[in-house]
């Protein structure tokens, strides 16, 4: 069974950064994808930024281009997510999710069924 436990959530003012860990555990092949999703209040859950292929080729939200960054360290089977210049709007819950690739190797959109249980994130003006 896959674990995925965040870290690394916080206050910060406009402008200000921040960099959310995620430790993952378990079968190797089930969480060959790795990623990042959001959800504020009242709003439906969104992709922030995962990788494409394993371990590569990040994805980013247009809302979050330039000033967020995946990255992962498979020694410590560790994915990170710095976030800097930091806005109102980033406000949320952010989620670790994994998943299996498909059988290109790739990580598609829908394929996350692995959640870590959240770390808040508030961004004030």
């Amino acid at each position: 069974q896959v674990q995925l436990v965040e870290s690394g959530g916080g206050s910060v003012q406009t402008g200000g950064s921040l960099r959310l860990s995620c430790a993952a555990s378990g079968p190797t092949y089930s969480r060959r994808c790795m990623g990042w999703f959001r959800q504020a209040p009242g709003k439906e859950r969104e992709g922030v930024a995962r990788f494409v292929n394993i371990g590569r080729g990040a994805y980013y939200a247009d809302s979050v281009k330039d000033r967020f960054t995946i990255s992962q360290d498979n020694a410590e089977n560790t994915v990170y997510l710095q976030m800097n210049s930091l806005k109102p709007e980033d406000t949320a819950v952010y989620y670790c999710a994994a998943g299996p690739s498909n059988t290109f190797g790739l990580c598609p959109r829908d394929g996350f069924n692995y959640w870590g249980q959240g770390t808040q994130v508030t961004v004030s003006s």
